[in-house]
Order: structure tokens, then C-alpha cells, then sequence
């Protein structure tokens, strides 16, 4: 069984095809500047190389039309029809409480999606472009949904309702989601294997932590709390977003500069953070380097960062009564060892004793804690796209 995964964004498309038989990846590439000048597909070859092709993709229709016909390209292309390809998955943003399990796409999922487009409006609009191209090339291919804050759904009300009058969560739906689950999903059954372990005996803390970054409690298998909220800016500090914030800080700064609701919704999600301190990037390797160069700011950025993360994993651990493993993922997680050393630096209080020369890794599976701690910590590269292709496999063999 062939399925195409798709990752459908304002303006881009990522793509992967996988052979299901064995997960293997047959092709890869992701299409960006989808309505602008320049558009382009970048494609991943199987020896490695990368591939860039121009060509004019005015909407998301004719990108994933792109998509397709290099799928099919004689000499870099991955199948000769695309009837090869048995199911499409889509990784949707918002799936609200409509949505708390993966689904097979029909009209009534089409008209949900939309529905919480006020909750998630750029990823929630490309998404159902993203579903509608293919529908009109493809029809009688059946599409799947994976919605990111699904693995959070299991959130208690104590966990995921705000203290404002309960009608707003009655009208409105205001509440905490939390994103980033498909990831989540990914590395805590990971981990649970790693450990040779049954995930319902075991309390997990996971940390996606790349420019967009979020902290998540397992509990048995279920998330029990998660430090994003009704949108992907709450919680930790992130690459240019604020992660919490007192929300009379935001009305005092409205007052202040004069910005309008959606001008401070930008500030806060493009502006700040890393990125918002430092001044100089929102790229945690810059910062890094800017930080050992001397920088002040950029010092103080990180010790931020980490202070905030640390904050997390601790209040998470009380949440749950004690914890077993606590894993590092994203592109942060994967690649920065000073941040892991960091934040698990002072949580020895809780078991956790680091192991500085198998900390001293990037983007491998491992773990990096001592023999003689209490709690493991492990790196985990997370896979959110074979997680989307599973559950397009299993929906489609099962309706």
C-alpha cells in the first residue's frame, strides 16, 4: 500500500509518499510561495541530493498537481501512475473538540475543518485547500485527517478549561487544545519501545521543542496536561512567539503602542520569544553562537528558554506524581545539546542525572542520561509523518 502524506500551509505543501509495506520513504520535497512569484517545489533525491524546480503554481490545486507530476517524472519521479497511490493523509492544525481521533474525509469532515477555521485560520484554510485540490484531481482516492491537537483530547476539563465564566467555553469553545500531538503521539510510544516497556505503566514527559515548542504530560499513555492552550502561543517561550504571558501585560501594551487586536496577535507570535530579546534571530544556533561571542542578551535569552522549559517538565512531574523518562524531540530537542544539559541540570531532585558525553549528540536516537538516574532522558527524532500514514493505513483498511 502507497500513501501520499501531505502538510498543506497557507501558502506551501510538504509531501511524503511511503511504501507501507516496510515505512520506507519513496519520495519527499515540499512546495513553497504557492500564489506569489517564484514558486518552487524541493524535492529530496533517494542518494540525498536536493532537486529545485520552478514553476508557477498560482493556488493550491495547481501545486498539488505539481506535486503529482513530479511523483510521476521520468527521470526523478517515484511511481510510473497515480493509481499506485492508495490514500492521501493530511495533518490538520485545529480539529477543536469536533475532531478527537483521526478520520476518513467526506463533507461532513470538509464542513468541521471549516467550521474552526476562527480558531486556526491560516493552518485551517490551507489545510482544506490542501483537501479539496486532491479531491478535484483525485476523487476516488479516499483522504484521511490527523488532527494536531487530537493526542491532547484526553485532557481532563480541570486541565484544559480557562477560569472565565464557563459560557465562553459553552459558546465559543474556548479551552485549551494544545498542539504538536502527532509528535507527541510519536515519541512517547517511541520511547515506551526504547525502554522495552508498556507505555500504560509509565509517566512521560515530552518536549517538542523547535522554533514552535511545546511540552506535553503522558500518563499511562494518555496526555494528561500540555503547555500549549487554545493556540499554539501559550506556554514555553518560543522562537518569535511569547508562550505566557499575563494577559493584562497584552492590554497595557495595546494601550501603550496603539495596536489593534490582530497587530498584537502578530507581535506576539512573530516578534517575540528568542527572537523578541535578542534582537538578532529566532534561530536558537544563532543565538547560541551570539551568546558565546559575548552577547548579553542572547545570554539572557537562553537562560529564558531553559528556565521555562525546566519550569514545565517540573510542574509536570508533580501533575503526575513522579516521572519515568522525559524525551527531547524537534529541532531543537534533536540538535541543541546545551539546552537539554540546561533545563535537566537542577532536576536531580526529582531523578534525573544527565550524562554529559552521551548528551554530546545530534539527531540520533539515544539516551543521554546516566546509568544510575532514576529517570531516563532520551533524544527521539520525531516522525510525525509515518504517524499520519499509519492511521491513513488503518482507516482505509478498516471502513
Amino acid at each position: 500500500m502507497k500513501i501520499l502524506v501531505l502538510n498543506c500551509g497557507s501558502s506551501s505543501i510538504k509531501y511524503k509518499l511511503y511504501d507501507m509495506q516496510d515505512e520506507s520513504v519513496l519520495a519527499q520535497g515540499g512546495v513553497e510561495r504557492i500564489g506569489l512569484n517564484e514558486a518552487f517545489l524541493k524535492l529530496t533525491l533517494p542518494n540525498g541530493e536536493k532537486k529545485v524546480l520552478m514553476h508557477d503554481m498560482p493556488d493550491h490545486k495547481e501545486g498539488v498537481n505539481f506535486v503529482f507530476q513530479t511523483l510521476l517524472h521520468p527521470e526523478y519521479g517515484a511511481i510510473k501512475s497515480l493509481d499506485e497511490i492508495d490514500a492521501v493523509g493530511h495533518r490538520i492544525v485545529q480539529g477543536g473538540d469536533k475532531f478527537c481521533q483521526s478520520v476518513i474525509v467526506d463533507q461532513s469532515v470538509e464542513d468541521g475543518i471549516e467550521e474552526l477555521c476562527d480558531l486556526a485560520p491560516v493552518h485551517n484554510a490551507g489545510h482544506l485547500r490542501g483537501l479539496r485540490a486532491v479531491d478535484n484531481l483525485m476523487p476516488e482516492v479516499p483522504q484521511v485527517c490527523v488532527f494536531d491537537n487530537a493526542f491532547h483530547s484526553t485532557m481532563p476539563d480541570y486541565a484544559f478549561l480557562y477560569a472565565v465564566p464557563y459560557e465562553f467555553y459553552e459558546k465559543w469553545h474556548v479551552r485549551r487544545y494544545g498542539f504538536h500531538g502527532t509528535s507527541h503521539r510519536y515519541v512517547s510510544q517511541r520511547v515506551a519501545e526504547l525502554m522495552g516497556k508498556d507505555i500504560k505503566d509509565l509517566k512521560i514527559i515530552t518536549c517538542h521543542i523547535g522554533n514552535g515548542a511545546s511540552v506535553a504530560a503522558v500518563k499511562g499513555g494518555k496526555v494528561i496536561d500540555t503547555s500549549m492552550g487554545l493556540t499554539p502561543l501559550a506556554g514555553v517561550m518560543m522562537g518569535s512567539r511569547s508562550g505566557d504571558i499575563d494577559p493584562s501585560a497584552v492590554t497595557f501594551l495595546m494601550q501603550k503602542t496603539g495596536m489593534e487586536p490582530q497587530e498584537m496577535a502578530d507581535f506576539l507570535n512573530k516578534k517575540s520569544g528568542v527572537l523578541g530579546i535578542t534582537g538578532i534571530s529566532s534561530d536558537m544556533r544563532e543565538v547560541e553562537q551570539a551568546a558565546r561571542d559575548g552577547n548579553e542578551r542572547a545570554q539572557l535569552a537562553l537562560k529564558m528558554y531553559n528556565y521555562r522549559i525546566k519550569k514545565y517538565i517540573g510542574s509536570y512531574a508533580a501533575a503526575m506524581g513522579g516521572v519515568d523518562a522525559i524525551v527531547w524531540t524537534a529541532g531543537v530537542g534533536e540538535n541543541q545539546v546545551g539546552t537539554r544539559l540546561e533545563t535537566c541540570s537542577g532536576l536531580e531532585f526529582i531523578g534525573v542525572k544527565m550524562d554529559a558525553e552521551r548528551n554530546n549528540c545530534r539527531g540520533e536516537e539515544r539516551l543521554i542520561s546516566a546509568d544510575d538516574s532514576r529517570v531516563q532522558v532520551w533524544v527521539v527524532p520525531t516522525d510525525e509523518e509515518v504517524m499520519i500514514a499509519r492511521d491513513t493505513q488503518a482507516l482505509v483498511l478498516n471502513k
